[in-house]
């Protein structure tokens, strides 16, 4: 289906690293407390309750984005949303994964 090739909740960390390689964003969606006491290089930080409002953070749908947060909740959920917003998504689910 349609949803099985955009939403991939099963990546490897290698799959997830290797579309960050290739151009994905980072996403990580935990709080900005969070995200200061540590995150992986590159990545943007938008509040996974602030998502919605702050689409526009993300960019084209056309980039795919590999989003993260503590323990695999909040990814996703923000990969549920992004999915429906029409992003390509791959889920790393805990930053730990990496």
């Amino acid at each position: 289906t349609m949803f099985r090739q955009l939403f991939n909740p099963s990546a490897t960390p290698h799959e997830a690293r290797q579309r960050v390689i290739e151009g994905a964003l980072l996403l990580d969606v935990r709080t900005p407390q969070e995200f200061a006491e540590g995150h992986l290089e590159g990545a943007l930080n938008v509040p996974v309750q602030q998502l919605a409002t702050r689409m526009d953070e993300v960019g084209p749908t056309a980039r795919h984005v590999v989003v993260y947060c503590r323990s695999g909740g909040r990814s996703a959920s923000a990969a549920r949303l992004l999915q429906s917003a029409g992003y390509a998504v791959t889920d790393l689910g805990p930053m730990s994964a990496w």
